[in-house]
């Protein structure tokens, strides 16, 4: 595989870093894979998955999100998306798939959001612009649930109170905090992550990982997580590309499956025919980064190849 970055200008000004991942030059490209990050964590840490999905003849693009990563531009500005921030995430995102299909014209681009990133492609599944994707991958996501409107209230009155780019501890540990609590034996805070142990030291060691986010990115997370179930968004639910949900058993994030599989039903009901489900005994919220990450790539990589145009799936296995 080879590695390249580029900075990305969004109609804002706001400069974009992207991480673009390709197979070797003497290879043939089949499609492309686009990610979308979680909550306070870096598209860096997606390079062994582009190196599988490269190997697999795919280029994978992968950009830090506002207030994430490179994009943040230094570490104490992580955890701050700025006014309309996950708007701006979803138009990013398009514009970084524009971007990557004008590299490859003619191949298919999937994109695949893990958690928060599952979130924002949940919304974009319902904007105009998912036209532009062959199908849509969701990792360590959720589906309808309550209390979202407390916890926006709750984001509201602290804004009120410290000011929009305040760092919430509170509201961390409202969205976090319960996240080890299945767990009886814990290491640290982030064990709910992945079983795996030196992956969740690696998290911890990053320095552009786990910064504790402001109060204006609380409410405006509230808000996503409320929209993206509504009737209003669902209305325009783009239900002629096939869908992918994975998770882990244990995910707290996915209520340990059922958020999934809720999910995975309303998404049914609506009309979606071609969804697919796997929910993995024992895995954690990064089941990209789980003991059995390679079976868990395996299973990706069988159904991105099943839903290829016709003649893109035998170019290479």
């Amino acid at each position: 595989m080879t590695e390249h970055t580029f900075t990305m200008t969004d109609p804002l000004g706001v400069p974009i870093h992207v991480y673009e991942w390709l197979p070797e030059a003497e290879s043939p490209i089949r499609g492309i894979v686009q990610i979308s990050h979680g909550m306070c964590e870096t598209a860096a840490r997606y390079v062994r998955v582009a190196g599988r999905l490269n190997a697999a003849g795919y280029a994978v693009y992968a950009g830090d999100h506002r207030g994430h990563g490179k994009t943040a531009g230094r570490i104490d500005l992580l955890g701050d998306a700025g006014c309309d921030g996950f708007y701006w995430m979803r138009r990013n995102l398009l514009q970084i798939g524009a971007i990557a299909s004008g590299k490859h014209p003619g191949l298919p681009i999937f994109l695949l959001g893990h958690s928060m990133g599952s979130f924002l492609t949940q919304k974009l599944m319902c904007e105009p612009g998912s036209e532009r994707y062959a199908g849509y991958i969701l990792s360590g996501s959720n589906g309808p649930r309550g209390m979202l409107r407390l916890g926006e209230a709750l984001a509201r009155a602290q804004l009120a109170l410290k000011g929009e780019q305040h760092r919430s501890v509170l509201l961390n540990s409202i969205v976090f905090g319960g996240n080890n609590r299945s767990f009886s034996l814990v290491r640290t805070a982030f064990d709910w992550l992945s079983s795996d142990n030196a992956e969740v030291d690696s998290f911890i060691s990053d320095p552009f990982c786990g910064a504790i986010c402001t109060t204006r990115f609380f409410r405006d997370f509230f808000r996503l997580l409320q929209d993206i179930h509504s009737k209003a968004v669902l209305g325009s639910l783009c239900k002629d590309k096939p869908v992918y949900l994975f998770s882990g058993e244990k995910d707290p994030v996915g209520l340990n499956g059922k958020g999934i599989l809720r999910l995975a039903e309303l998404y049914r009901r609506l009309g979606v025919s071609d969804l697919e489900v796997r929910l993995y005994p024992d895995g954690r919220h990064e089941m990209l980064n789980e003991r059995n990450r390679g079976e868990v790539m395996d299973d990706l990589l069988d159904w991105l190849i099943r839903h290829l145009p016709a003649g893109r799936g035998l170019l290479r296995t």
